[in-house]
């Protein structure tokens, strides 16, 4: 029960704007992303309006290359389109998504420790319950929204409770997050994107205030109590930080449940191999990831003029990077158009790759592995059963809302839950 998008015809490349989220709510870019593959790997696209060209790389292996390269490229003068091709992003140098170099390496190493083992090791049990309580209530419904009433509930808990976040505020800060970078309205997307960036930053201006005078065991405390070469971390690099971790953990996790339940229901066959134990979910799960694959592109800009397919990049020009391309890319994966949980090798970079490589990853990977299993044992089958709608951004895709109908697999799912 879906209006299929139209499938943008490659005849005419210059057509396709891929700057404008509108592109992507129309179209299903399938064909397009072949066609520049086989005969564009480095494609121009046309400035457009007020909005400057760019380069397009759409092929695995100039993807990966690109993103291992940290000298010729800068995530400093903006990392996605909308920084890329405005103003540059304010947050450079203090953000690890738009920080290269030494800075980057120290910040991403304060991160990381407030991800440490110790951190996640507590983290695992409490987002199995989570989810296997919520899909337990929406099974036992019947029917759900599957986007709005499971799904976008499970990553934000759990990155809430890492950052110390209340309870009370969790849904004013999800709403936030989701018109920050996309919206489920294209006609508040870009006023009330930047309002929500600036609602989340000040939120946790307050949330460092109040750590720095009482910590507690939570990422912002650790930040705010971390020191590099003898300094506390900036108040800026501090929410700034926690504005990139809030935002980067429940997006990704969030769009990948939903198009598993998706992608499930249009190929029973897969579904019904993953619900007898023939395909285990470490798998599934990658697989889940690769064909979602939740944000599409990321962008770097040239520190120096630098050859590419035997075309020069002149320095100070963008270039981006399609995850959704390469993940489709028949010179590294077999049958890339079709959903196979059993896919090995999987090397999809659904996560980026190199030095930029999501801090996140372990986590999402939890949480779409829980609400994988919590599928099998919970629900003998499930159905689309209303209009599945997308959401408008030129940086995410996937869906917003997905009507399901849910077929319990047994009467007992207290017991499962627990």
């Amino acid at each position: 029960v879906e209006d299929q998008p139209l499938r943008a015809t490659p005849d005419d490349l210059a057509s396709v704007n891929l700057a404008d989220p509108q592109t992507f709510a129309d179209y299903d870019l399938s064909d397009y992303w072949r066609t520049l593959r086989a005969t564009r790997p480095l494609y121009r696209h046309p400035a457009v309006g007020d909005s400057p060209g760019f380069w397009v790389l759409s092929r695995y292996a100039d993807i990966v290359a690109l993103y291992r390269d940290n000298t010729t490229f800068t995530s400093e003068r903006g990392n996605v389109l909308i920084t890329l091709l405005g103003d540059g992003d304010s947050a450079a140098g203090r953000m690890v998504p738009v920080t290269d170099g030494q800075r980057h390496k120290e910040l991403r190493n304060v991160l990381l420790k407030a991800f440490s083992p110790r951190v996640l090791s507590r983290v695992g049990e409490h987002v199995r319950r989570t989810t296997r309580t919520l899909l337990a209530a929406a099974i036992d419904r019947g029917a759900c929204d599957f986007a709005l009433d499971v799904a976008s509930k499970i990553p934000m808990a759990t990155i809430c409770d890492l950052l110390g976040v209340p309870s009370q505020d969790r849904d004013y800060l999800l709403s936030l997050t989701k018109s920050a970078i996309s919206s489920d309205d294209q006609g508040e997307y870009a006023e009330a994107a930047d309002a929500a960036r600036n609602n989340i930053l000040q939120y946790f201006l307050g949330m460092v205030e109040e750590r720095r005078a009482a910590p507690r065991d939570d990422v912002v405390s650790v930040l705010a109590g971390s020191t590099i070469d003898g300094e506390f971390l900036s108040e800026d690099e501090i929410v700034l930080n926690c504005y990139s971790l809030i935002l980067g953990g429940d997006a990704t996790s969030r769009l990948a449940m939903i198009d598993a339940v998706h992608s499930f229901a249009a190929n029973p066959d897969q579904w019904a191999s993953f619900k007898r134990g023939d395909v285990s979910v470490k798998p599934a799960t990658e697989e889940v990831l690769r064909w979602a694959s939740p944000t599409m592109h990321f962008g770097r800009t040239a520190l120096e003029d630098v050859e590419i397919h035997g075309t020069r990049i002149p320095k100070g020009d963008v270039v981006t990077v399609w995850n959704v391309s390469a993940n489709r890319d028949e010179r590294v994966f077999a049958d890339p158009d079709r959903f196979l949980v059993d896919r090995s090798p999987n090397k999809h970079i659904a996560f980026g790759h190199g030095p930029h490589f999501c801090i996140g990853a372990y986590l999402a990977r939890l949480e779409i592995s829980e609400m994988l299993l919590a599928l099998r044992d919970f629900t003998a089958g499930f159905e689309i059963v209303g209009p599945v709608q997308r959401i408008y951004s030129n940086l995410l895709t996937g869906i917003s809302s997905l009507p399901v109908q849910f077929a319990p697999a047994s009467a007992e799912l207290e017991e499962l839950v627990l």
